[in-house]
């Protein structure tokens, strides 16, 4: 998943005696966001790679509807709910430019890039204003973290971002221009985050809530499967307007708010469940923008070179290869290796770049700069999460 661009913290317990005080600058990453983290990443990648076995399998199509009625969404409500501590300060806009911004451009040349060679296509187009398959988010998670200060000045900022998404759903002239339609689609969810506060993800993990929600996710899996014959998982991709679904755009007012509500329940279900405490995948979860930046190139070079017409893989037996094989490259894509290796360009410090004054770290943080990954420095205790 992209990279959450704030760090992740436990609260602070009472301060202990002299002393027991922990070194300035450590921190201790709360295993159950990594575990979020990395779960999501999964459901990506899977969703991208069952899609070519959606032609002509239900069972496929129903967990392809399942996993796309929220996993997006839960990776924008993931980002907003650490983007709450942005506030423009000169180390924070350094972290979106070096976190968000550089990988853009770099990923976005390199897809490009790619799709020339894979498909023997030297004039197809490279515009920075018309991301490539997986690199909207990034474009989107740029334009919501720099508006975050105006949504927290907000009274009643989820209604004003739904409405937009309405608006954007209604208006098939708006362009695709930096993927403004899906920027707006999933604009509630990110602007939600920013309204959680760690109350709310304490209460999700209580066993009761589980309990009582359970039968919440598998009754969503039982009706895509009931739906997958003919229902069309366009409406999930906020790609264009309502109209590109064969309606009028006025069902745009009823079906955005409908299916805002449908992904927030089931992302709940999906955070209800997520392990709390430390797994052998947990560390993953720092590694999680290496995965979805580079995983697309493996599923668009499967994509061409025609992989999925072997007939084997559209057994249930070769479904659940795909999977597999999904689950474990991109949990490969997310190990220390490979940030190792491309760090510089997804996490580059740039300090040549930046003057030295605008180089310092945002008001509030301390100590040293956060781990690999985790983006900017923690939010002020005011706005801590309860991680």
């Amino acid at each position: 998943m992209p990279e959450d661009v704030v760090q992740h913290t436990r609260p602070a317990p009472a301060a202990p005696p002299e002393r027991e005080k922990p070194r300035p600058g450590r921190t201790s990453r709360d295993p159950y966001f990594d575990n979020a983290k990395y779960l999501t990443i999964v459901l990506v990648a899977c969703g991208h790679a069952w899609e070519p076995l959606t032609y002509g399998s239900r069972a496929a199509t129903a967990a392809y509807l399942t996993v796309y009625a929220f996993h997006m969404p839960a990776f924008a409500l993931i980002s907003g709910y650490f983007s709450r501590s942005f506030d423009m300060a000169p180390g924070r806009l350094k972290r979106l430019m070096t976190g968000v911004v550089l990988p853009y451009v770099v990923f976005e040349t390199a897809y490009t890039l790619f799709y020339r060679w894979a498909q023997d296509d030297p004039g197809y187009p490279l515009s920075l204003l018309d991301p490539w398959y997986v690199m909207w988010f990034l474009v989107a998670l740029f334009i919501w973290r720099l508006t975050t200060p105006l949504w927290l000045m907000l009274r009643h900022p989820l209604p004003v971002a739904l409405g937009l998404a309405m608006l954007a759903a209604v208006s098939p002239g708006l362009g695709g221009d930096v993927s403004i339609q899906r920027v707006l689609g999933f604009l509630p969810f990110f602007v939600l985050g920013l309204t959680l506060r760690p109350d709310h993800f304490e209460r999700l993990r209580t066993r009761r809530v589980r309990l009582c929600l359970l039968p919440v996710g598998l009754g969503a899996l039982a009706v895509a499967y009931w739906v997958a014959p003919w229902f069309d998982a366009g409406w999930f991709y906020h790609r264009g307007s309502v109209t590109g679904q064969g309606v009028s755009r006025w069902w745009g007012l009823l079906t955005t708010p409908a299916l805002f509500c449908l992904a927030v329940l089931l992302t709940a279900c999906f955070l209800a469940w997520v392990p709390r405490r430390q797994l052998w995948f947990t560390a993953l979860g720092a590694g999680t923008m290496y995965g979805y930046l580079l995983h697309g190139f493996v599923i668009k070079w499967a994509r061409f070179r025609d992989w999925y017409a072997v007939e084997w893989l559209h057994t249930p037996l070769g479904q659940l290869a795909v999977t597999a094989l999904a689950v474990g490259g991109i949990t490969l894509l997310c190990t220390a290796p490979v940030r190792t290796a491309l760090r510089c360009v997804v996490e580059p410090r740039m300090e040549w770049a930046f003057r030295k004054s605008d180089a310092a770290p945002a008001a509030g943080s301390k100590g040293s700069p956060p781990p690999a990954g985790t983006g900017d420095a923690a939010p002020p205790s005011s706005r801590a999460p309860g991680s």
